[in-house]
């Protein structure tokens, strides 16, 4: 395995913890304590990976982060506004605590898959 580190696997890391902190909420008022506290371990795990891979991280990479962090935002904006819109048509009204962990993940989808897009061919 020839893995790097890289400005885009970071900026998926850090949306991965957002996911999971989206999703924090809805187990909390829900009473799902054990998968709670499995979710706020693996983000925690996920955060330790990202702070060491953090700091293998080239200058020339950091600089490249505030925009695919923007880049991030933008997504995970656009995959809440998608799953309210979807809720509406479906549900008749919109669920908030549903909304932002739903909406999270497709937002960390549509982040990683305009990342797949972008990616230069290596052959």
């Amino acid at each position: 395995m020839n893995a790097s580190a890289t400005p885009e696997r970071f900026s998926v890391m850090t949306g991965l913890i957002l996911v999971m902190l989206a999703s924090l909420p809805r187990y909390a008022l829900e009473g799902h304590e054990t998968r709670l506290t499995l979710l706020l371990m693996a983000a925690g795990v996920v955060a330790v990976a990202a702070s060491f891979h953090w700091r293998m991280l080239e200058g020339s990479a950091k600089r490249q982060l505030p925009g695919l962090l923007k880049r991030l935002l933008a997504c995970l904006l656009g995959g809440g506004l998608a799953i309210a819109v979807w809720q509406l048509i479906s549900l008749g009204g919109v669920d908030a605590i549903l909304l932002l962990s739903h909406g999270a993940a497709l937002g960390l989808l549509i982040h990683v898959v305009s990342l797949l897009w972008r990616r230069p061919a290596t052959d």
